[in-house]
């Protein structure tokens, strides 16, 4: 199994529960945006326990990046990510991954389900090919909003985001079937589901439900 220990240069919190690692890049290491590879702690007991995460850099930088949600509540390997930093030392394996770009079309998120549009949507902008596009973006407060300047600044008003418990108080949003409906786009347009898996397979049906056709569904099978 191909594996290579790489060095963190580098970690931040950019919210309140998510932290972003920046590693050293093996040689000759390279991925499409979208795709994942598994990811362990170079620590005695830990370089088995091995996590899938989304890469959010591009394949041409000369550095890797993870954005990675941390849960604290139960003793799992993001809670231990949350103590390395920068000097440590990380394991990534091979490349693999499902949700790649295949045309302009309605990126739909929910919480961490961001991970694999970031490096899609930067390389998009360093294309530029982000027109056509839009994201639907579900999180519980404004808080959680990962990277939210940076969509912003990508796709303006087509960054919209769908807010469960707002601070505001007014009344929260859910990604539902009426939702969609309001942001159904062209019959060829593609739509991009990520997030756990009960929000995936629930926009998927409620998509289809709403005419779209499978094959215009990407999803992480």
């Amino acid at each position: 199994m191909e594996k290579h220990i790489v060095k963190v240069l580098n970690t931040e919190l950019v919210t309140h529960n998510v932290k972003r690692f920046t590693l050293q890049k093996p040689t000759g290491y390279s991925f499409t945006s979208g795709q994942a590879t598994n990811v362990s702690i170079n620590k005695q007991g830990l370089e088995n326990e091995l996590r899938p995460f989304t890469f959010t850099c591009l394949n041409s930088d000369d550095h890797l990046e993870f954005t990675i949600k941390i849960y604290t509540d139960h003793n799992g390997i993001t809670a231990k990510l949350l103590d390395v930093n920068k000097g440590d030392e990380l394991i990534v394996h091979e490349v693999f991954g499902a949700i790649t770009y295949k045309g302009p079309g309605l990126f739909i998120a929910g919480g961490a389900g961001l991970t694999p549009f970031i490096s899609i949507l930067r390389q998009l902008k360093k294309d530029g090919k982000l027109a056509g596009n839009k994201l639907l973006f579900a999180n519980k407060t404004e808080d959680d909003i990962i990277i939210n300047d940076e969509l912003n600044q990508m796709l303006g008003d087509l960054h919209i985001d769908i807010i469960s418990e707002p601070k505001s108080g007014k009344p929260g949003k859910h990604i539902d079937k009426e939702l969609l409906k309001h942001h159904l786009m062209d019959n060829k347009q593609h739509y991009y589901i990520c997030g756990q898996d009960p929000f995936v397979a629930q926009v998927k049906d409620d998509l289809i439900e709403l005419g779209v056709q499978k094959e215009y569904i990407v999803i992480e099978e």
